[in-house]
């Protein structure tokens, strides 16, 4: 699997920013959509939103208006900027590949990063 490495997690007061970063190390061609999902305590992962190749979005109704997902193709980074910022945000994010292609030809299935948390305070 391609590593993933997610920084930029953190504790904020409500209505701050964060801004979260992952990273795809390796010899890559390219990458489908990558996304960002997160989980708080006691409940399922959730999609937060989500980026195609071609820089299509979508995202979960709960962060529309607030979240704004992006990539960098040539840095094969994946960000998210969080802005007004709400408790109900708290968790912990993980970073998603759906398909990582190699410059060698092979590819990798769906990966994820270790997760980064997120905490914010009322």
């Amino acid at each position: 699997q391609v590593q993933l490495v997610e920084s930029g997690g953190g504790l904020v007061q409500a209505g701050g920013s964060l801004r979260l970063s992952c990273a795809a190390s390796g010899t890559i061609f390219s990458i489908t959509t990558m996304g960002w999902y997160r989980q708080a305590p006691g409940k399922q992962r959730e999609l937060v939103a989500r980026i195609t190749s071609g820089s299509r979005t979508d995202y979960a109704d709960s962060v529309k208006g607030r979240f704004t997902i992006s990539r960098d193709n040539a840095k094969n980074t994946v960000y998210l900027q969080m802005d007004s910022l709400k408790p109900e945000d708290t968790a912990v994010y993980y970073c998603n590949a759906a398909k990582t292609y190699y410059e060698s030809g092979a590819y990798s299935p769906e990966s994820w990063g270790q997760g980064t948390q997120v905490t914010v305070s009322s």
